[in-house]
Protein backbone atom coordinates (compact mmCIF):
# COMPACT_ATOMS: atom_id res chain seq x y z
CA UNK A 1 0.00 0.00 0.00
CA UNK A 2 1.44 3.26 -0.78
CA UNK A 3 2.18 5.83 2.20
CA UNK A 4 -0.16 8.93 2.06
CA UNK A 5 -0.18 10.65 4.87
CA UNK A 6 2.65 11.82 7.62
CA UNK A 7 2.64 12.80 11.41
CA UNK A 8 5.70 15.38 11.91
CA UNK A 9 5.47 15.60 16.23
CA UNK A 10 6.62 19.59 16.56
CA UNK A 11 5.42 19.56 20.32
CA UNK A 12 8.47 19.51 22.56
CA UNK A 13 9.63 22.41 24.25
CA UNK A 14 13.06 22.54 22.94
CA UNK A 15 14.62 22.44 26.09
CA UNK A 16 18.48 21.61 24.57
CA UNK A 17 18.60 24.89 22.49
CA UNK A 18 17.19 26.95 25.41
CA UNK A 19 17.71 29.96 24.83
CA UNK A 20 17.06 30.37 21.30
CA UNK A 21 13.57 28.55 21.63
CA UNK A 22 12.52 30.46 24.50
CA UNK A 23 10.01 32.12 21.78
CA UNK A 24 10.86 30.47 18.92
CA UNK A 25 9.84 26.89 18.02
CA UNK A 26 12.88 25.27 17.44
CA UNK A 27 11.33 23.67 14.54
CA UNK A 28 11.14 27.12 13.56
CA UNK A 29 15.41 27.76 13.76
CA UNK A 30 16.57 28.09 10.59
CA UNK A 31 19.46 26.42 8.27
CA UNK A 32 20.62 29.25 6.54
CA UNK A 33 17.27 30.51 4.95
CA UNK A 34 14.62 28.19 5.39
CA UNK A 35 13.19 26.77 8.84
CA UNK A 36 13.99 22.90 9.82
CA UNK A 37 10.40 22.32 9.45
CA UNK A 38 9.88 23.24 5.78
CA UNK A 39 12.99 20.86 4.78
CA UNK A 40 10.98 17.86 7.00
CA UNK A 41 7.71 18.89 5.15
CA UNK A 42 9.24 18.63 1.80
CA UNK A 43 11.03 15.71 2.16
CA UNK A 44 7.37 14.01 3.09
CA UNK A 45 5.97 16.10 -0.43
CA UNK A 46 9.03 14.29 -2.36
CA UNK A 47 8.30 11.05 -0.58
CA UNK A 48 4.46 11.24 -2.62
CA UNK A 49 2.88 12.34 1.12
CA UNK A 50 -0.25 13.99 0.09
CA UNK A 51 -1.85 14.64 3.78
CA UNK A 52 0.19 16.10 6.60
CA UNK A 53 0.00 15.98 10.40
CA UNK A 54 1.59 18.72 12.51
CA UNK A 55 1.78 18.09 16.37
CA UNK A 56 2.20 21.40 17.96
CA UNK A 57 1.95 22.47 21.72
CA UNK A 58 1.26 25.77 23.35
CA UNK A 59 3.41 28.98 22.03
CA UNK A 60 4.15 27.19 18.44
CA UNK A 61 1.71 29.34 16.08
CA UNK A 62 4.30 30.54 14.10
CA UNK A 63 4.66 26.87 12.62
CA UNK A 64 1.03 27.21 10.99
CA UNK A 65 2.05 30.90 10.32
CA UNK A 66 4.84 29.87 8.14
CA UNK A 67 2.76 27.58 6.07
CA UNK A 68 -0.24 30.14 5.23
CA UNK A 69 -0.05 33.06 2.86
CA UNK A 70 1.33 36.45 4.07
CA UNK A 71 -1.06 38.47 2.09
CA UNK A 72 0.84 41.75 2.84
CA UNK A 73 4.74 40.64 2.53
CA UNK A 74 3.48 38.60 -0.43
CA UNK A 75 1.86 41.70 -2.60
CA UNK A 76 4.55 43.72 -1.93
CA UNK A 77 7.42 41.51 -3.12
CA UNK A 78 5.36 40.48 -6.16
CA UNK A 79 5.40 44.08 -7.06
CA UNK A 80 8.83 44.52 -7.32
CA UNK A 81 10.63 42.78 -10.22
CA UNK A 82 13.85 42.77 -8.12
CA UNK A 83 12.80 40.68 -6.01
CA UNK A 84 10.80 38.24 -7.67
CA UNK A 85 13.01 34.94 -7.13
CA UNK A 86 12.50 36.30 -3.02
CA UNK A 87 8.97 36.37 -3.97
CA UNK A 88 8.97 33.09 -5.28
CA UNK A 89 10.07 31.34 -2.31
CA UNK A 90 7.91 32.72 0.44
CA UNK A 91 5.67 32.04 -1.81
CA UNK A 92 6.56 28.38 -1.83
CA UNK A 93 5.90 27.53 1.78
CA UNK A 94 2.01 28.29 1.40
CA UNK A 95 1.59 26.17 -1.77
CA UNK A 96 3.69 23.18 -0.67
CA UNK A 97 1.74 20.04 -2.75
CA UNK A 98 0.66 18.48 -0.19
CA UNK A 99 -2.38 19.01 2.41
CA UNK A 100 -1.26 20.42 5.74
CA UNK A 101 -3.24 20.16 9.03
CA UNK A 102 -2.16 20.93 12.64
CA UNK A 103 -3.46 19.74 16.06
CA UNK A 104 -2.03 20.55 19.39
CA UNK A 105 -1.21 17.66 21.90
CA UNK A 106 -2.68 19.77 25.10
CA UNK A 107 0.15 17.14 27.77
CA UNK A 108 3.54 16.91 27.04
CA UNK A 109 3.61 12.82 27.72
CA UNK A 110 6.22 11.82 25.22
CA UNK A 111 6.77 10.68 21.56
CA UNK A 112 4.58 7.79 21.85
CA UNK A 113 1.33 10.16 22.99
CA UNK A 114 2.27 12.80 20.46
CA UNK A 115 1.88 9.93 17.95
CA UNK A 116 -1.55 8.83 19.72
CA UNK A 117 -2.77 12.47 19.32
CA UNK A 118 -3.13 11.57 15.21
CA UNK A 119 -5.36 8.63 15.41
CA UNK A 120 -8.40 9.84 14.04
CA UNK A 121 -6.92 11.29 10.89
CA UNK A 122 -4.77 8.82 10.11
CA UNK A 123 -7.55 5.98 10.29
CA UNK A 124 -6.60 2.29 9.21
CA UNK A 125 -3.47 2.87 6.93
CA UNK A 126 0.29 2.74 7.33
CA UNK A 127 2.07 6.07 7.94
CA UNK A 128 5.28 7.81 8.11
CA UNK A 129 6.68 9.59 11.49
CA UNK A 130 9.44 12.72 10.66
CA UNK A 131 10.50 13.30 13.78
CA UNK A 132 10.33 17.45 13.77
CA UNK A 133 14.00 17.56 15.74
CA UNK A 134 15.41 15.62 12.33
CA UNK A 135 16.22 17.08 9.21
CA UNK A 136 18.12 14.84 6.27
CA UNK A 137 19.30 15.78 3.15
CA UNK A 138 19.14 13.14 0.88
CA UNK A 139 18.97 12.91 -2.59
CA UNK A 140 16.37 9.99 -2.24
CA UNK A 141 13.80 11.65 0.36
CA UNK A 142 14.83 8.96 3.02
CA UNK A 143 10.80 8.49 3.62
CA UNK A 144 10.64 7.38 0.25
CA UNK A 145 13.74 4.59 0.71
CA UNK A 146 11.67 3.20 4.23
CA UNK A 147 8.56 3.18 2.11
CA UNK A 148 9.98 0.82 -0.73
CA UNK A 149 10.99 -1.45 1.83
CA UNK A 150 7.28 -1.07 3.74
CA UNK A 151 5.88 -2.07 0.20
CA UNK A 152 8.18 -5.42 -0.21
CA UNK A 153 8.20 -6.77 3.32
CA UNK A 154 4.45 -5.53 3.74
CA UNK A 155 5.49 -4.23 7.36
CA UNK A 156 6.61 -1.20 8.89
CA UNK A 157 10.08 0.60 9.01
CA UNK A 158 11.91 2.42 10.77
CA UNK A 159 15.40 4.67 9.51
CA UNK A 160 18.97 3.79 11.31
CA UNK A 161 22.80 4.46 11.44
CA UNK A 162 25.20 3.28 13.28
CA UNK A 163 26.44 6.14 15.95
CA UNK A 164 29.64 6.11 18.21
CA UNK A 165 29.09 3.37 20.62
CA UNK A 166 29.04 6.47 23.54
CA UNK A 167 26.42 7.86 21.93
CA UNK A 168 23.86 4.86 22.09
CA UNK A 169 22.60 5.70 25.47
CA UNK A 170 21.38 8.82 23.82
CA UNK A 171 19.22 7.33 21.62
CA UNK A 172 18.19 3.55 21.45
CA UNK A 173 19.73 0.17 20.41
CA UNK A 174 17.90 -1.47 17.12
CA UNK A 175 18.98 -4.81 17.87
CA UNK A 176 18.20 -6.96 14.27
CA UNK A 177 19.21 -9.39 11.74
CA UNK A 178 20.47 -8.81 8.18
CA UNK A 179 18.46 -9.27 5.33
CA UNK A 180 20.54 -8.15 2.42
CA UNK A 181 22.12 -4.87 1.40
CA UNK A 182 21.41 -1.64 3.88
CA UNK A 183 18.22 -3.43 4.97
CA UNK A 184 17.68 -5.64 8.54
CA UNK A 185 14.61 -6.84 10.77
CA UNK A 186 14.07 -5.95 14.00
CA UNK A 187 14.10 -8.23 16.75
CA UNK A 188 14.21 -5.54 19.79
CA UNK A 189 14.63 -1.76 20.52
CA UNK A 190 16.15 -0.77 24.11
CA UNK A 191 15.51 2.81 24.49
CA UNK A 192 18.38 4.67 25.73
CA UNK A 193 19.83 1.68 26.98
CA UNK A 194 22.32 2.07 29.76
CA UNK A 195 26.51 1.60 29.02
CA UNK A 196 28.14 -2.01 28.12
CA UNK A 197 24.25 -3.39 28.30
CA UNK A 198 23.49 -3.54 24.07
CA UNK A 199 25.09 -5.10 21.41
CA UNK A 200 24.15 -3.14 18.19
CA UNK A 201 24.87 0.18 17.83
CA UNK A 202 22.13 1.01 15.34
CA UNK A 203 19.84 3.93 16.54
CA UNK A 204 16.36 5.14 14.82
CA UNK A 205 17.48 8.70 13.80
CA UNK A 206 14.41 10.30 12.36
CA UNK A 207 12.28 8.74 10.44
CA UNK A 208 9.70 5.51 10.61
CA UNK A 209 6.50 4.19 8.84
CA UNK A 210 4.14 2.52 11.50
CA UNK A 211 1.09 -0.14 10.62
CA UNK A 212 -2.04 1.45 12.15
CA UNK A 213 -2.22 -1.86 14.37
CA UNK A 214 0.44 0.50 16.66
CA UNK A 215 -2.29 3.19 17.78
CA UNK A 216 -3.97 -0.14 20.45
CA UNK A 217 -0.49 -0.62 21.82
CA UNK A 218 0.15 3.32 22.13
CA UNK A 219 -3.00 3.62 24.04
CA UNK A 220 -2.57 0.82 26.19
CA UNK A 221 1.22 2.18 26.88
CA UNK A 222 -0.09 5.85 27.46
CA UNK A 223 -2.57 4.81 29.98
CA UNK A 224 -0.23 2.41 32.10
CA UNK A 225 2.72 5.49 32.24
CA UNK A 226 2.19 7.42 35.21
CA UNK A 227 1.51 10.73 35.11
CA UNK A 228 4.56 13.67 34.38
CA UNK A 229 6.44 10.15 33.11
CA UNK A 230 6.67 9.77 29.44
CA UNK A 231 5.60 6.75 26.70
CA UNK A 232 8.30 5.60 24.53
CA UNK A 233 6.93 5.04 20.86
CA UNK A 234 10.07 2.73 20.58
CA UNK A 235 8.54 0.47 23.22
CA UNK A 236 5.64 -0.33 20.75
CA UNK A 237 8.48 -0.47 17.86
CA UNK A 238 10.16 -2.63 19.77
CA UNK A 239 7.05 -4.96 20.53
CA UNK A 240 5.94 -4.75 16.70
CA UNK A 241 9.51 -6.12 16.03
CA UNK A 242 9.52 -8.87 18.15
CA UNK A 243 6.65 -9.97 16.16
CA UNK A 244 8.27 -10.12 13.16
CA UNK A 245 6.57 -7.02 11.90
CA UNK A 246 9.23 -4.18 11.62
CA UNK A 247 12.37 -3.87 9.43
CA UNK A 248 15.07 -1.18 9.72
CA UNK A 249 16.83 0.56 6.71
CA UNK A 250 20.30 2.00 7.23
CA UNK A 251 19.37 4.79 5.14
CA UNK A 252 21.31 6.98 2.44
CA UNK A 253 21.46 10.69 3.74
CA UNK A 254 22.75 13.37 6.31
CA UNK A 255 21.15 13.83 9.24
CA UNK A 256 21.11 16.88 11.63
CA UNK A 257 19.62 17.20 14.89
CA UNK A 258 17.91 20.63 15.12
CA UNK A 259 17.87 19.92 19.03
CA UNK A 260 21.14 20.31 19.63
CA UNK A 261 23.36 23.72 19.30
CA UNK A 262 26.17 21.79 17.83
CA UNK A 263 23.52 19.84 15.10
CA UNK A 264 22.35 23.70 14.17
CA UNK A 265 25.57 24.94 13.95
CA UNK A 266 26.48 21.68 11.53
CA UNK A 267 23.47 21.87 9.75
CA UNK A 268 24.30 25.65 8.63
CA UNK A 269 27.53 25.21 7.75
CA UNK A 270 26.84 22.08 5.55
CA UNK A 271 24.02 23.38 3.40
CA UNK A 272 25.30 26.95 3.24
CA UNK A 273 28.40 25.31 0.97
CA UNK A 274 25.89 23.99 -1.47
CA UNK A 275 23.76 27.12 -1.79
CA UNK A 276 23.16 28.89 -4.89
CA UNK A 277 23.20 31.74 -3.83
CA UNK A 278 25.82 31.94 -1.13
CA UNK A 279 27.72 28.73 -1.43
CA UNK A 280 30.85 29.80 -2.85
CA UNK A 281 31.41 32.69 -0.32
CA UNK A 282 30.16 30.05 2.69
CA UNK A 283 33.05 28.36 1.16
CA UNK A 284 35.88 30.67 1.01
CA UNK A 285 34.82 31.97 4.37
CA UNK A 286 34.63 28.31 6.10
CA UNK A 287 38.57 27.64 4.30
CA UNK A 288 39.52 30.96 5.89
CA UNK A 289 38.42 30.55 9.31
CA UNK A 290 39.74 26.86 8.99
CA UNK A 291 43.02 28.21 8.49
CA UNK A 292 43.01 30.53 11.90
CA UNK A 293 42.21 27.40 13.84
Amino acid sequence: MKIKKAIIPAAGLGTRVLPASKAVPKEMLNIVDKPAIQYIVEEAVAAGIEDILIITNRGKGAIEDHFDHAFELEAQLAGNAKKADIYQQVLHASTIKANIYFLRQKITKGLGHSILCGRSFIGDEPFAVLYGDDVIIAEDPVTAQLARVCEEFGCGAVGVKEVHRDDVPKYCSVENTHVRDNIMRVTNVVEKPAPGTFSSCYSILGRVILPPEIFPMLEEGCAATPAGEEYYLTDAISDLGKAGKMMAVDFSGTRYDMGNKLGILQANCEVALDHPEIGAQARAYIKALAAKI
